[in-house]
């Protein structure tokens, strides 16, 4: 996923710490949902019914979440037609995301949403935390002593033509090990809040063969629960986020439930973001 922000490769992590302390962040309780693997609809719904939440009642909420199958999810400006470029996923499902960015093949990774109230701190200071989270995996990931790092601002200039897949791109901040993207955020503002999300590719999937994944690029075979675990712990150092066990509630699983089916499942959507009478 595209995101905002970055470090240069001068500026470690620790450094970045100390940006973030001087916020400073009071602590604050965040619903965190461990959601088992489902379908691409569903899982870009409760990301937007948490979003809506966030904007509605001021809950923060963490979620963490897996596919039942690979599925290719388009970035919102992104044409449905160029799809058909990269082959190798061409049988796979496809979602179109609410967040921009290059296409990404959802199968061997972590996926995580962060939903915030705009009058969070978080999402005021919104490219910090977009940092604050990759900054946090880079910390995990050291413990392994795998050495990864932050994408920096001068790195990666502006190109005319991006490649199609978003981990074959290269966005301020995106989490580098080995030269390999394997981590990467997108943020959606809406009126009230806002909504992160990202993946980390564990390994290398067949519907996206170019890409490598952490167990490619460290010799290392990370189970998707370990990494969470550890991670997990990481983040609420660097957020001043205390977890808290709330499900989902009754509304959320419908709204939820109404978003899959009449927009992330429709091909309306997924083809043309709605707009079926211009062919956009």
């Amino acid at each position: 996923m595209k995101g905002e922000g970055g470090r240069g490769k001068g500026e470690d992590e620790s450094a970045l710490r100390a940006t973030l302390s001087g916020f400073p962040l009071p602590p604050s309780p965040f619903r965190l949902l461990l959601d088992p693997p489902a379908a691409g609809p569903w899982n870009m719904a409760v990301d937007e019914a948490l979003l809506e939440t966030a904007a509605a009642d001021g809950q923060c909420t963490l979620r963490l979440y897996r596919w039942q199958e690979p599925t290719l999810s388009l970035g919102y400006f992104q044409n449905y037609g160029d799809r058909w470029q990269h082959a190798e996923s061409s049988r796979a499902a496809v979602v179109r995301r609410p967040s921009g960015g290059g296409a990404i093949l959802h199968d061997r990774e972590v996926t995580y949403s962060l939903a915030i109230p705009s009058r969070h701190l978080l999402a005021v200071r919104r490219l910090e935390c977009y940092e604050a989270v990759h900054v946090a995996l880079v910390e995990v990931l050291a413990q392994w002593g795998i050495q990864a790092m932050l994408a920096a601002r001068s790195e990666h200039p502006a190109v005319r033509h991006e490649p199609f897949l978003c981990f074959q791109r290269r966005s301020p901040g995106d989490v580098l090990v080995g030269g390999s993207k394997i981590g990467g955020s997108a943020q959606r503002r809406a009126h009230g809040a806002v909504l992160q999300h990202g993946s980390v590719l564990l390994a290398r999937s067949a519907a996206a063969p170019q890409l490598a994944g952490l167990e490619d690029v460290s010799g290392q075979a990370i189970p998707p629960d370990r990494l969470i675990k550890a991670w997990l712990i990481q983040l609420a150092d660097v957020l001043s986020a205390t977890w808290q066990d709330v499900p989902l509630s009754g509304a959320e699983r419908h709204r939820a439930a109404l978003l899959s089916a009449e927009k992330y499942a429709s091909p309306v959507w997924t083809e043309h973001r709605g707009r079926v009478s211009s062919g956009a």
